[in-house]
């Protein structure tokens, strides 16, 4: 699949875009060679793979690590990065950060959290020559300040913050938007109203491109699984049952057979032996 410009994105309304994240090498790979157009390195990858309770504690150093895996991964896909909490807390922060995410992993574009507050921080970046992917709706960064993972937009007065963030970050040059858990009644007038690409995750079927997370939608982890995730396999049930055969099979005896065993001459072995 041959990589899309950012200019072919930022004209792409209408196009279905899918996106997924990917967080290392092999992931990457399945997920390009699976025809995905565009792959993201979150900072989700702080819960889906650190083990943490949330995205805040994830470092540039997590970002440039899992990204510099993921590019290497997937070569030739476009490839966007999450710049983590309080890494543009400023124009001179978020320039640092999205140079070392660019020049050091590889990245194609970077991604932050927020609407018209980070308006400053966009138009510098974007200044400077980084293609930056906006976020509002539910910002996982900050979702302690907005009472937790929940629904966004559903009063006029969040839902205007919501739409007025999309705006902002069009008119900021933002070549896309990410809007994560509103309505979906709200994520299609968004949807209109910017000329930019909106791309949805808990958002409904209006956007012009949608993104989960690779862990949910292949059912690595038992337990929670949001309502807006569709599971397409049950692939940590079938990786725990290989494991589990396995385990036994050990215990039992029956692995590794003859078959996964290396030989050298009996003549060999005779004089090791006798020696």
């Amino acid at each position: 699949m041959k990589k899309p410009t950012v200019l072919e994105l930022k004209r792409s309304k209408g196009a279905r875009l899918a996106m997924l994240t990917a967080y290392d090498f092999p992931t990457a790979k399945l997920v390009a060679e699976a025809g995905i157009e565009l792959i993201l390195v979150g900072d989700s990858l702080g819960m889906v793979v650190l083990g943490y309770d949330s995205t805040v504690p994830v470092t540039m150093d997590d970002m440039v690590h899992h990204t510099r895996a993921a590019r290497r991964g997937a070569p030739q896909a476009f490839l966007i990065a999450d710049l983590p909490f309080l890494s543009y807390g400023t124009v001179e922060t978020a320039l640092a950060s999205a140079a070392r995410l660019m020049k050091e992993a590889g990245a194609d574009s970077v991604k932050l959290e927020g609407g018209v507050e980070v308006v400053p921080i966009v138009e510098a970046l974007v200044r400077a020559g980084v293609p930056v992917l906006g976020h509002v709706g539910l910002t996982p960064q900050t979702a302690s300040a907005l009472g937790g993972y929940r629904l966004q937009g559903k009063d006029e007065e969040t839902a205007r913050r919501v739409l007025d963030g999309a705006q902002a970050l069009e008119a900021a040059g933002c070549w896309g938007v990410v809007l994560e858990l509103v309505p979906a009644s709200l994520a299609r007038l968004v949807t209109e109203r910017v000329t930019i690409p909106t791309i949805g995750i808990g958002a409904g079927v209006h956007c012009d491109g949608q993104v989960l997370v690779f862990h949910d939608l292949v059912g690595l982890f038992s337990g929670f699984t949001p309502t807006f995730v569709k599971r397409y396999t049950e692939a940590g049930e079938a990786m725990r049952n290989a494991v589990a055969r396995y385990a036994e099979e050990v215990r039992s005896g029956a692995f590794p057979s003859e078959s996964h065993s290396f030989a050298i001459k009996d003549d060999v072995v005779k004089r090791l032996y006798g020696s």
